[in-house]
């Protein structure tokens, strides 16, 4: 099933579309030329939402979980990319160790941990499952609902190298976002690969700085097309330290998203566009969708409510909120199952690998869809759609969005790369 996208067939959307479609050569030559420079991340996900008259990336995850919603048919794909990345980094591997979240009785999280072990086994490696929850003592066998299970199993620490009993991995995947900060365990390891680096966590991560990497992606990238690069662009700010418990700490955030509303003002009426800007404002540091609000006028701000100031304080593992990011918010203008609809690309090394549409019916358009309640319908691959038809009609084929996706997706990942370069702390400095 491919999904239906309902934006119009005739919306500059499709000018967009063709214009990257018509410049597939040139984009690809511009990436090939970007991963000569700069080292993809290892994985990553990226959120995007389809305006009809905009496509943009809203977030950027480098330890991505959910691979178990992709399809069987995208399997090869990531093996694929698995298998590059691995020789890129250590051709000699043999056995690799996934470090997962640690909420170790979530179900659905830990089917993900299991595909990911499926991907690398395909891939040639021996994989096992290392936890660092204080709670994971012993060998833990963990059964899950469609009859798979994942055998946890603590992680052991001697000397700079980390493994199993009886198992010494040379490379390490962490698929833990560090919100808590890098436990001890994982640190100064120098004799073993870390994939991603402990620099890419949320305890030294921000969004912001991704979305700045992402603006100076988007303007290069848009002057290879020859496009406004605000049309893959959202426009964004950052406000500091921020306390949701007191009033008067909401004014400069209130100066800063009526600034941030007032510039997308002008680039709608630019564009003729009739809709009402938004903004949504994040936890800069923030996953898993916590610690996000819609704002629609700035004044809403001084008429939050005790819950939804609390929503906004607190985030993953008891995080205090402090910095947020604002960012122009963009409107979805798909559906599947007449549920508002958000494509999530996956990317391995620096191969799209697959994604697939989050939905959510009980939110709206201009609403955050990473909430409880999301379901997950595969972007279907039929028949090798993967691949853009040149010269077909833009928007009369399902395979050109999915191209145009993975270009966005690229863009973002990207940045992510540029970003994690700025951020590396053993990176050498010049003067």
């Amino acid at each position: 099933m491919v999904p239906h996208l309902i934006t119009a067939l005739t919306g500059p959307i499709n000018e967009l579309e063709q214009r990257i479609i018509d410049s597939m050569p040139a984009t690809e030559r511009w990436f090939r030329l970007e991963w000569m420079e700069h080292t993809p991340p290892f994985y990553s996900s990226v959120d995007i939402r389809n305006a009809g008259f905009k496509l943009a990336p809203v977030d950027t995850n480098l330890f991505p979980g959910g691979w178990n919603n992709l399809t069987p048919e995208m399997l090869p794909l990531a093996v694929q990319a698995a298998m590059a990345a691995i020789e890129k980094i250590c051709p000699e591997a043999r056995n690799l160790l996934i470090i997962p979240e640690n909420h170790t009785r979530n179900s659905f999280y830990l089917s993900n941990v299991v595909q990911l072990q499926r991907i690398f086994n395909m891939a040639g490696l021996n994989v096992r499952v290392g936890s660092i929850s204080p709670e994971v003592k012993k060998t833990t066998v963990v059964e899950l609902a469609n009859g798979d299970t994942v055998t946890l199993e603590p992680v052991v620490r001697t000397r700079g190298r980390l493994g199993l009993k009886n198992f010494d991995p040379c490379t390490i995947l962490l698929n833990n976002d560090l919100s808590a900060g890098a436990p001890g365990i994982l640190e100064d390891i120098h004799e073993q690969y870390l994939l991603p680096p402990l620099h890419a966590g949320w305890s030294v991560r921000r969004k912001s700085n991704h979305f700045r990497s992402y603006e100076e992606v988007a303007k290069r990238f848009g002057k290879v097309l020859g496009i406004d690069p605000w049309l893959i662009n959202p426009m964004f700010g950052k406000c500091a330290d921020v306390d949701f418990a007191a009033d008067a700490s909401l004014d400069s955030l209130q100066t800063q998203v009526d600034a941030l509303l007032g510039k997308i003002r002008r680039k709608y009426k630019e564009y003729g566009i009739n809709e009402k800007p938004f903004v949504v404002v994040k936890a800069d540091n923030g996953t898993y969708g916590m610690g996000i609000m819609t704002v629609r006028d700035a004044k809403d701000l001084q008429a939050l409510n005790r819950k939804t100031k609390n929503k906004m304080a607190v985030i993953k593992d008891g995080q205090t909120v402090r910095d947020v990011i604002i960012q122009e918010g963009v409107l979805t203008q798909e559906r599947v199952h007449e549920a508002v609809a958000e494509p999530v690309v996956y990317m391995m090394d620096r191969y799209v690998v697959g994604g697939f549409y989050r939905i959510h019916a009980d939110r709206g358009v201009d609403e955050n869809l990473n909430a409880p309640g999301a379901g997950f319908v595969p972007l279907a691959f039929d028949h090798s759609t993967q691949l853009p038809q040149p010269g077909a009609r833009p928007g009369a084929s399902a395979p050109n969005r999915f191209y145009m996706y993975g270009v966005v997706a690229r863009l973002a990942m990207l940045a992510a790369s540029y970003e994690l370069e700025a951020t590396d702390p053993d990176a050498e400095v010049y003067d």
